[in-house]
């Protein structure tokens, strides 16, 4: 088995899903369904009112009417269609600032 692979098969066994509301606020789960899996399941959970999540010392409740922002790690490319991109990176605001404030040699 290669090195790290053991660490690779245990990142593909759950999902990481962060909810940010409209208040500011966030909460992230890590559920226990591999990537493609909760990816078939997303856009029915979105139309759900409520969602409940059991944890191992509380319950929580997601309204997804409040929910402005879902990030899935991994990336679940499966989605195609119109309003998806592909191929694209995030911008930082360390990137932003720097765009054409520092000389270029080449």
């Amino acid at each position: 088995m290669a090195r790290g692979s053991f660490a690779s098969m245990q990142a593909q066994s759950s999902t990481e899903v962060t909810f940010y509301y409209e208040s500011g606020h966030s909460d992230s789960f890590k559920i226990p369904l591999p990537a493609q899996q909760f990816q078939q399941q997303l856009p029915e959970m979105l139309q759900q009112p409520w969602l409940i999540f059991h944890l191992i010392d509380e319950t929580v409740s997601v309204c997804t009417a409040k929910v402005v922002k879902v990030e899935i790690k991994p990336p679940v490319p499966g989605y195609q269609g119109k309003g998806v991109f592909a191929n694209v990176e995030r911008v930082t605001t360390m990137q932003r600032g720097a765009a054409g404030r520092l000389p270029v040699n080449g």
